[in-house]
């Protein structure tokens, strides 16, 4: 008998142990970013009539301005996100910051240099040091600056930025740049209230874009849409996390003198969030540094190899080949291309943490679908951008050729909210009643949002029609209405005439007379 009771305690204490190491095997399957769990915070979506949104506060600075829109509109209430613009003038410079929430951008003119601090992560790029004009040994003296990673971007981008993380953005191209940026207040990652907050780590940025322009929306004071209003600048002892300190504390943290410390501090700093960098000719990434030591003859023949390339893109537009045989990374056909989703079966080792992709392209040759007769459409999601996967937010990058169509569909698990970046074109979105709680032309610099489920079709105009959206799931997933892989094509001809009442025959040509996929050409009297 004490044989048996000591086998049973020796087989309990094992499958306890077991169920132990499975915990462990799955809690390391989580996120790095603890807080960024999948979910969202939900608000209430009473919706009988959407509108097109522009911005409505603008602050200055010395080297750019910021625009807002509105958080209490009534749609951005609804898809838990704030939504804003950034103007950088050349050679200046974004003022270090974080958010209270995940931050999601794209570049929508010009190029620069962005910087994110990771914490915990190594100073892996160095700086050039400049030559002192006091002579050599003092140059010998001259401390090397190191920093973390560099990352160079372009036009078309799009840049991810998890909740507090502190970065920056240097504008070093010829022309200005703008970017435009959606912030995901709902996310789970922000445990404060459902409005924007922006931590500045210097500067004395005005106390509305702190908040995200939220003081001047509470305002009675009445605005017209459509209507810019500048915004003064509020002036207060300094709105950057340094300045309530003592500045004898700040001088024992940092092993300064109080007159540095009270600089830090910039109570009179009026420049505003964006500023110019004087010296920045030492600030580089790897990208750009290796194109200006290439010889002429290598860049040339490097050219004329991407211009080859590009021959081969969406761009040609002349041959009329399946929209299948054009898709430039038919992913389904290469699932080797594909890294594992973070949290969902990884195994942790895809990307590591201190050296994570936060940036990727969304021009011609990466499109997901291509149809030369309607226009292309590129997806960002976690599955060519890891990081997503975290933030649980994805992006998509439209063109639509002159009079073309872009099916209407409905997203699945994701509310959708929409910049036009050029170009013209008719949108409707219909509720769950069957209404058109939004039918109207929309044109470059308007924002509007799709509400999950509801059902939305785009038309271009003589001019096309460009745009990129976010999305607040980093899966988010369409089903369309018509075309190959739809509800008409999937559902059996019976089904179609008994529902809507209609011949077999009719229900058959319901089915089969689109057969492109999500783009469709316009009809033979459009073109």
């Amino acid at each position: 008998m004490a044989k048996h009771s000591y086998f049973l305690l020796s087989f309990l204490v094992l499958f306890h142990g077991c169920l132990g190491q499975i915990d462990l095997v799955t809690n390391r399957r989580q996120s790095p970013f603890p807080s960024q769990q999948p979910g969202r915070q939900q608000s209430p979506c009473q919706l009988q009539n959407l509108n097109v949104l522009e911005p409505k506060h603008r602050f200055k600075s010395e080297a750019g301005y910021t625009e807002f829109w509105d958080q209490n509109e009534q749609e951005f209430q609804c898809a838990n996100v704030a939504f804003l613009r950034h103007t950088i003038f050349r050679k200046g410079l974004l003022l270090p910051s974080f958010n209270n929430a995940p931050q999601l951008i794209f570049v929508l003119e010009g190029q620069g240099i962005h910087g994110a601090i990771m914490a915990g992560c190594p100073d892996t790029y160095q700086t050039q040091v400049q030559r002192s004009p006091r002579g050599q040994q003092e140059q010998q003296q001259s401390p090397r600056d190191q920093h973390q990673k560099l990352r160079q971007f372009k036009q078309g981008d799009i840049i991810a930025l998890p909740a507090g993380v502190p970065h920056w953005i240097f504008n070093n191209g010829q022309s200005q740049l703008v970017l435009v940026s959606l912030i995901d207040v709902g996310n789970k990652a922000n445990q404060l209230d459902h409005f924007f907050r922006k931590f500045f780590l210097a500067g004395n940025p005005p106390q509305g874009l702190v908040s995200g322009g939220q003081r001047q929306s509470q305002s009675p004071r009445p605005w017209r849409r459509g209507q810019e209003e500048e915004e003064q600048q509020e002036q207060s002892n300094g709105n950057n996390m340094f300045s309530p300190f003592e500045p004898r504390d700040l001088a024992d943290v940092l092993r300064i003198d109080e007159r540095l410390a009270r600089k830090i501090q910039n109570p009179n700093d009026n420049r505003g969030a964006i500023v110019y960098m004087k010296e920045a000719s030492q600030l580089t990434s790897p990208q750009r540094a290796e194109e200006q030591q290439r010889p002429e003859q290598q860049r040339e023949r490097e050219e004329q190899e991407q211009r080859e390339e590009e021959e081969w893109s969406p761009r040609r537009r002349e041959q009329p080949r399946e929209e299948e045989e054009w898709s430039p990374r038919r992913r389904e056909e290469q699932p080797e291309e594909r890294p594992s989703r973070r949290g969902h079966g990884c195994n942790g080792l895809e990307e590591t943490y201190c050296t994570m992709r936060l940036r990727h392209k969304t021009d011609s040759s990466f499109a997901d679908i291509f149809n030369p007769r309607a226009g292309r459409i590129t997806t960002i999601n976690s599955f060519n951008l890891p990081v997503l996967g975290d933030l649980q937010l994805s992006a998509e990058r439209g063109v639509l050729y002159r009079n073309a169509l872009y099916v209407p569909h409905w997203n699945l698990n994701a509310h959708t909210i929409v910049y036009i970046t050029r170009g013209q074109g008719r949108v409707q979105i219909v509720s769950e009643n069957g209404d058109s709680v939004f039918n109207e032309q929309v044109r470059q610099g308007q924002v509007f949002v799709v509400p999950q489920n509801f059902v939305v079709f785009k038309r271009a105009s003589e001019q096309g029609l460009e745009w990129v959206s976010f999305k607040t799931s980093d899966m988010a997933k369409i089903s369309q209405v018509a075309g190959r892989n739809s509800f008409f094509q999937s559902t059996p001809v019976e089904v179609l005439a008994a529902a809507f009442d209609i011949s077999r025959e009719e229900a058959f040509r319901l089915k089969e007379n689109r057969q492109e996929l999500t783009l469709f050409s316009p009809s033979q009297q459009q073109q």
